[in-house]
């Protein structure tokens, strides 16, 4: 029976060293996934631009005179607990809690690289969003039902941060506990930061394009993060030390 490869992450030492070819498929496919990153990167970009180009030039569109009463259509009691709710998962009530209790335990697993890459991925869209923000100026809306925030609207802070610490949330899952769970991760961010960027159109304080330009730069500055970090050496501080250990001591040509 041929044996199966560990996923990497794995830290059972006594474990035999998995054959040459079981280690370099994985491999295989990193030209195929480099190229489709940078295609969605490149995706992404462009259609921030244009975004922020008409917003830039004060230009109206047509989703953001829509999308609001939309939502607001489907207000009750329960509807508006619910929005709170997601709203809450992407403010600086929740996420820095969950980001701090993630380091605390990818540091106790001895995993470096991956709480460096949580650190700027979150960090960085935080910084990049307030920058924005402040080049952008975009007020906020003005409804009735929805207190006017003191900061301004594009892009969407809520959606961006959430994107791009949920999504390196799911990065990390994926290179910890392999490509089934990532999966199940990443579908799970997609949903959780579909429905808080939802949420902050419903409770009135963005526009539909401040929401999606919020989605669009924080899965631009999450491919750039994961782009830098596939790089060596920074792609071997994702192992625990004794796997670093195990993949030096490896012949060359059965190291991944």
């Amino acid at each position: 029976m041929t044996a199966q490869p560990k996923p990497r992450g794995s830290s059972d030492a006594g474990a035999p060293a998995a054959p040459a070819d079981d280690v370099a498929r994985p491999r295989k496919s990193a030209p195929i996934l480099l190229v489709a990153g940078f295609g969605v990167l490149g995706v992404c970009l462009f259609l921030f631009g244009t975004i922020a180009e008409g917003i830039r030039d004060g230009e109206v569109f047509l989703m953001d005179t829509l999308a609001t009463p939309f939502f607001h259509a489907l207000a009750s009691p329960a509807m508006d607990a619910l929005m709170n709710f997601f709203t809450l998962l992407g403010s600086v009530y929740v996420i820095p809690i969950l980001y701090a209790a993630t380091i605390i335990v990818l540091i106790l697993q001895r995993r470096p690289g991956a709480a460096l890459f949580l650190t700027v991925a979150s960090g960085g869209a935080l910084l990049l969003n307030g920058a924005m923000k402040l080049f952008f100026e975009r007020p906020r809306p003005q409804v009735p039902w929805a207190n006017v925030l003191p900061d301004y609207s594009f892009p969407s802070g809520h959606t961006m941060n959430s994107v791009a610490f949920y999504g390196a949330l799911a990065v990390i899952v994926w290179s910890i506990a392999g490509r089934r769970w990532g999966i199940v991760a990443i579908v799970a961010a997609t949903v959780l930061c579909t429905l808080i960027g939802i949420s902050r159109i419903y409770l009135g304080y963005h526009y539909f394009t401040d929401v999606i330009g919020g989605a669009l730069a924080g899965v631009s500055w999450l491919l750039i993060t994961v782009a830098v970090f596939r790089i060596r050496p920074l792609d071997g501080w994702w192992m625990a030390p004794d796997e670093g250990e195990r993949d030096a001591a490896a012949p060359s040509g059965n190291r991944s």
